[in-house]
């Protein structure tokens, strides 16, 4: 009897055994099948007790793996769900009381984390999933920024930030970059001043890591990404990371953000853009670079030795010098001679002219100029008006006609009279030698003031009517009080040709009299018509 009990027991042990290791053998099938499932399974048992830590270094050997794409951006995100709980529950803060056996822990864990920020920092430079390592990056620092904080202490994780930041700018895209401005740059404060902060030794690196030109046009679309600076501090916009009620940081201050963001722009200029970066700097100098400056000044050496280069570079940084002029009573030494040599061939073609008559306009306003120094503008100009496009003397004329009812003094330029008979005797036996001297550099010495405006004579039998139209403002009598600048600017030989075009014609306009019978042969000698000027060069016989 107790032998038969016995052998059923043993009977039904090996029976759940037996069922034990089939459960076991179909799971592991299973997971074979779906990693995703095992990954899961994974992140579960870390959740459930301390005793199964360990799987963490499993999931990190599975996010490191490249083969499976699916599996490893999974596993990046079962690890960020696994440390956000862990950091929720304080399991990453050392606390008083604890054994050394929680201490060895906690210490453990701290190092598990920073090998997963380092995965997550290195699949941002990688061409995919770089938009799911931002979110799961962002996300550990802000809970890291949370839960290692307490009531009366403020600890931002500028170092993990910095990571974050110079990866984007040494090896990530232009689409990663543009989605870190839009999501976390562009919206919070202390982002965007620890981001500041971290890109200061990133670019004082020496030799730059990565090469000087890439490493500049990428730290400039960071920089660059704001079109109006925070006025007040109100204007800052939220934190990312929770700031302790009633503690005084300086990330809260709008003046040390400006201080940060103006190391920053210093210190990308430090890396010394070439011609086509230069010109993207001073695009954006007066609206989006110097307001970040707690002091302009800085900037002095960078725009004069643009303002000093020539070319479309000169008339770009224009704008930049004006405005430390005006901020900073910048005193440019001889500063209308170097506005004077802008004036050459190429200012009326550059598409850049709108903004430098803007700026122009601006700089001969003041009526205390010196009227010879006005008329050797006025002059200058008009001279270039005889080689330069339709579109650009429309907006001349209107500008000339300003200055004029600015400076009345230059008025003499207008119509000039032979006063005796002896000077009308010359004029009209020996013509007139101009006296405006073309070469001189220095528009106080030019003697354009005693020279004439025959160029505008010449403008109005121009071969666009529109220009010979504008130009005969200067022969009639100035009843305007002054003409509104951007009304021409813009104008350009599309809109130009387009005005003409959509005019309504009243009258059609007589194009031939007579049909002629030939246009390339001899007429008729009977005909008594002359033959045509074709027909006298050419023999088409």
């Amino acid at each position: 009897m107790s032998g038969k009990a016995g052998d059923e027991s043993l009977k039904r042990k090996r029976s759940k055994a037996s069922e034990k290791a089939n459960k076991r053998a179909k799971a592991e099938s299973s997971d074979e099948d779906d990693p995703q499932a095992d990954i899961l399974l994974l992140e579960n048992e870390i959740l459930e007790s301390k005793k199964n830590y360990n799987n963490i270094t499993t999931l990190l050997e599975l996010a490191q793996k490249d083969h499976d794409d699916d599996s490893t951006q999974l596993a990046l995100v079962s690890l960020c769900r696994v440390f956000l709980r862990l950091l929720a529950s304080g399991s990453l803060s050392r606390r008083l009381g604890q054994s050394e056996k929680d201490i060895v822990v906690v210490q453990w864990l701290k190092q598990r984390l920073g090998e997963y920020k380092k995965i997550v920092v290195s699949v941002l430079t990688q061409e995919e999933s770089t938009s799911t390592a931002l979110t799961l990056a962002m996300r550990i620092l802000q809970a890291e920024g949370q839960h290692t904080n307490d009531n009366h202490d403020y600890n931002f994780p500028r170092g993990f930030l910095k990571e974050i930041v110079e990866a984007l700018v040494q090896d990530g895209s232009k689409e990663i970059r543009q989605e870190f401005c839009e999501k976390f740059l562009g919206e919070y404060a202390d982002i965007r001043f620890y981001t500041f902060m971290a890109l200061k030794p990133i670019l004082s690196v020496d030799p730059p890591p990565s090469p000087g030109e890439s490493l500049f046009d990428n730290v400039f679309d960071l920089l660059s990404f704001f079109e109006d600076v925070p006025a007040s501090k109100e204007d800052m916009g939220e934190f990312y990371v929770e700031i302790p009620v009633k503690k005084s940081l300086p990330v809260t201050h709008l003046n040390q953000q400006k201080k940060q963001a103006q190391e920053a722009w210093l210190a990308l200029l430090n890396l010394g853009p070439n011609r086509d970066q230069r010109k993207k700097v001073l695009q954006i100098m007066t609206k989006s670079i110097a307001p970040w400056f707690t002091k302009p000044e800085l900037l002095m050496d960078f725009l004069t030795d643009s303002y000093d280069s020539g070319g479309a570079i000169s008339l770009l940084a224009l704008s930049g010098v004006f405005y430390l002029i005006q901020e900073r009573n910048l005193d440019y030494p001889l500063f209308y001679r170097k506005l004077y040599s802008l004036l050459d061939a190429n200012i009326l073609h550059s598409k850049h002219r709108s903004r430098f008559f803007r700026l122009l306009d601006t700089f001969l306003s003041s009526t205390h100029l010196p009227a010879v120094l006005v008329a050797s503008f006025i002059k200058r100009i008009t001279r270039l008006c005889l080689n330069a496009p339709p579109a650009a003397i429309v907006v001349v004329i209107p500008w000339i006609y300003n200055l004029f009812k600015k400076h009345p003094l230059c008025t003499f330029m207008m119509h000039r009279v032979p006063r005796t008979p002896e000077e009308k005797e010359a004029l009209e036996n020996e013509g007139m030698a101009d006296p405006f001297i073309a070469d001189e550099e220095d528009p106080m010495e030019t003697c354009a003031i005693d020279s004439c405006l025959w160029e505008v004579v010449q403008l109005q039998s121009h071969y666009h009517p529109n220009v010979a139209t504008i130009a005969k403002i200067i022969s009639e009598q100035f009843t305007k009080q002054s003409y509104n600048l951007e009304d021409f600017l813009d104008h350009s030989y599309s809109s130009l040709l387009d005005a003409e075009l959509s005019k309504q014609v009243k009258k059609a306009p007589v194009v031939e009299f007579m049909i002629p019978k030939r246009v390339f042969l001899p007429q008729d000698p009977d005909s008594g018509v002359e033959d045509s000027l074709l027909a006298k060069l050419w023999d088409f016989q």
